[in-house]
């Protein structure tokens, strides 16, 4: 971007059913893609590099302890090395915003993560795949006293709000070195710790509304992502 230019604004993507993934489901074709790439760029690429840059700035004073980290995109195209299916092209599009200097990709705690498509739309926060040692500081702080309380604290309140819990893996016993009938057990087996958003509303997603929508949404989850971050310092 040339030097003193803006940054573009967010105003929706290009409509609310998704028709491109649509389409693009019944065309994993490269030279299909390739025909349509304006329409991914313009009505959806660039729209999701406004909405989590703008949705960045305006976090940014939200999370205190922590400094907000550049917004990343995925790419469109599938790892098909290790799959069966073939197909090139994901059916979605997802970005983040993370928590700068913690980790790389799913490894790092986020503010927030916006998945769309015709079929799925969903937004969350938190960890969703912690690497071994980030995953024993969690367990140690979950079963701490004081900060495993502070955490149930934290995740009650959302839950009421209409907020998931949820994560990469769940265990189905609590992890060795633990009591197997700890009052936290059910957060000592996560392998992760994620809350999503309630039902975002699609009928806005093709306005600027949805923009305060996920910022209201990302705000509330501000402690939980607070936490988490802290346990990897």
């Amino acid at each position: 971007m040339a030097a003193g230019a803006e940054s573009p604004r967010f105003e929706g993507f290009a409509d609310k059913e998704a028709r491109f993934f649509k389409a693009l489901a019944r065309n994993q074709r490269r030279e299909w893609f390739a025909a349509h790439r304006t329409e991914y760029e313009e009505g959806w690429l660039t729209p999701m590099r406004a909405l989590l840059a703008e949705a960045r700035e305006r976090l940014d004073a939200a999370v205190p302890d922590h400094p907000l980290g550049e917004p990343k995109v995925f790419r469109i195209h599938r790892d098909v090395r290790f799959s069966r299916d073939k197909a090139p092209y994901k059916t979605h599009i997802g970005g983040y915003v993370p928590i700068d200097g913690l980790g790389q990709g799913p490894s790092t705690p986020i503010i927030v993560y916006l998945h769309v498509g015709a079929t799925e739309l969903f937004a969350a926060s938190g960890h969703y795949m912690m690497l071994p040692e980030q995953l024993s500081r969690f367990r140690s702080a979950v079963a701490d006293e004081e900060r495993g309380r502070a955490l149930t604290a934290i995740l009650q309140p959302l839950v009421r709000a209409g907020f998931a819990v949820g994560s990469y893996e769940q265990l189905t016993r609590v992890p060795r070195g633990f009591a197997p009938d700890h009052q936290r057990a059910d957060l000592l087996r996560r392998k992760g710790l994620t809350v999503s958003f309630p039902a975002p509303p699609r009928a806005r997603l093709a306005s600027r509304a949805f923009l305060d929508w996920l910022v209201r949404g990302a705000r509330r989850t501000v402690p939980l992502v607070e936490w988490l971050a802290a346990t990897l310092e």
